[in-house]
């Protein structure tokens, strides 16, 4: 098929890529010209594993294409997926003026039936929103079809080009068609095609997000319960992850979620219950519970050091929001970094993607080492914030020997307690007991 993808984004660019990778003729479109000529030399403008062979590969064999031009875009597609951000306006609702924009520029150059696709996360009624848009500026027949995106940052590819389940919300059969056979290559191993009306499809990407957040959330309110108790939130984590009912994915406790999607889902989806007079209360607790967990880190140091920080100097390992991705959307480490100058501290950080990111926001307001241990030098203390690979198995006497005191805040729970207590570290983690 011919694909037109508009935006090229995290998503855009993986959906765009992948769906190239299957054979079909895909042309990426956006306004920022810079970031056009540098893709359509091959330079890839996000850090995704997997992302970088299939998108030469397919510029190479000319099944990927990028252009400014949006009447040449779509000239040719059948389907044109709209991936343009939705960013949280001051109420936390979602910011449709990119999206509702494109669907004008679009409907004033249709020509012949097209299928829009929201790849986009768009609020519920979003989908008759651009219907009415479409209609108010074209007579030419058209679809509006949701498909909302399950993209995990780190592992997008994987799960595009094998999802778990394909979510498409339509009510037009000819869509429905076209979309099944669009997508009917990535299902072959027998994951489902969910079909259903553009609401509930709206509806559901919010809705599985917003859980995802509530058992995060949940688990570092069990992980600060542990630390009340005396219990240890790891094998609380183990008994009840093995209940299938609740799995093991997201039970892991540690100092917040960030990103891209989740912050701005759950305020969006309560947003959206505010609107229709509904106290969402488990979600309101959500962002409570996940804005206070974010900063646990320095409470606990502000408790280790008899609440003064003033000149103290921390090493930060990880400064993006989750592993395998420069993402730092939302990231705890900023607001980590900001409560620790606000206090008087000093930082210095490294990330093995996120620092250019990091860098462009907060400049030379904390200093930025080339590999994990040179911010070490100095320093009072280690704060753990992001769970990359590399800082699983360190070379502790290494961090003994440049470290001030033998001290570490771990928020991501890396390392084993005995393994602390043999190395003579203090060891203050997430949810279990400290060790000295």
């Amino acid at each position: 098929m011919k694909i037109a993808v508009v935006g090229t984004g995290y998503v855009g660019l993986v959906t765009g890529t992948c769906l190239a990778e299957t054979g079909n003729h895909v042309t990426c479109v956006d306004i920022n010209v810079k970031k056009v000529e540098a893709m359509k030399r091959g330079e890839l403008p996000i850090y995704e594993p997997g992302l970088e062979l299939l998108f030469h590969r397919n510029i190479a064999q000319n099944r990927l294409s990028f252009t400014t031009d949006l009447a040449e875009a779509i000239a040719d597609a059948q389907i044109i997926f709209l991936a343009l951000p939705t960013p949280p306006g001051g109420d936390g609702a979602a910011d449709l003026s990119y999206v509702l924009g494109a669907a004008k520029d679009i409907a004033l150059l249709l020509k012949e039936y097209k299928i829009l696709v929201t790849k986009s996360t768009v609020p519920v009624g979003t989908a008759d929103k651009i219907t009415a848009v479409l209609k108010a500026n074209t007579n030419v027949e058209f679809a509006v079809v949701s498909n909302p995106e399950f993209l995990r940052e780190g592992v997008a590819v994987d799960d595009f080009m094998k999802p778990d389940r394909v979510v498409i919300g339509t009510t037009d059969e000819r869509a429905r068609k076209l979309m099944g056979e669009l997508y009917g290559p990535y299902v072959r191993q027998g994951n489902p095609i969910i079909f259903m009306d553009e609401r509930s499809s709206e509806l559901t990407k919010y809705a599985a997000n917003s859980f995802l957040a509530t058992k995060i959330s949940f688990m570092n309110e069990i992980a600060n319960l542990c630390e009340l108790v005396g219990a240890d939130v790891d094998m609380v984590r183990k008994g009840i992850g093995s209940d299938d009912r609740i799995g093991k994915r997201f039970l892991f406790s540690g100092i917040g979620y960030g990103g891209s999607c989740f912050p701005k889902d759950v305020q969006a989806l309560a947003k959206s219950a505010e609107d229709n007079k509904y106290d969402f209360k488990i979600l309101n607790a959500v962002m409570d519970v996940n804005t206070i967990q974010k900063k646990l880190l320095v409470q606990k140091l502000k408790a280790y050091y008899n609440g003064d920080l003033k000149g103290k100097h921390f090493a930060l390992w990880g400064l993006a929001f989750k592993p395998e991705t420069d993402d730092i959307r939302e990231a705890p480490a900023l607001y980590i970094i900001d409560e620790l100058l606000a206090e008087g501290a000093t930082v210095s950080a490294f990330d093995p993607e996120g620092m250019n990111n990091v860098k462009a926001l907060l400049g030379d307001k904390i200093t930025y080492g080339t590999n994990q241990y040179d911010v070490l030098q100095d320093a009072d203390a280690l704060l753990i914030v992001t769970e990359w690979s590399l800082f699983r198995t360190p070379d502790f006497d290494q961090i003994a020997q440049l470290l001030k005191s033998k001290v570490i805040f771990d928020g991501r729970n890396l390392y084993d307690l005995q393994k602390m207590i043999d190395c003579g570290f203090y060891y203050n983690s997430i949810g279990r007991k400290i060790v000295s």
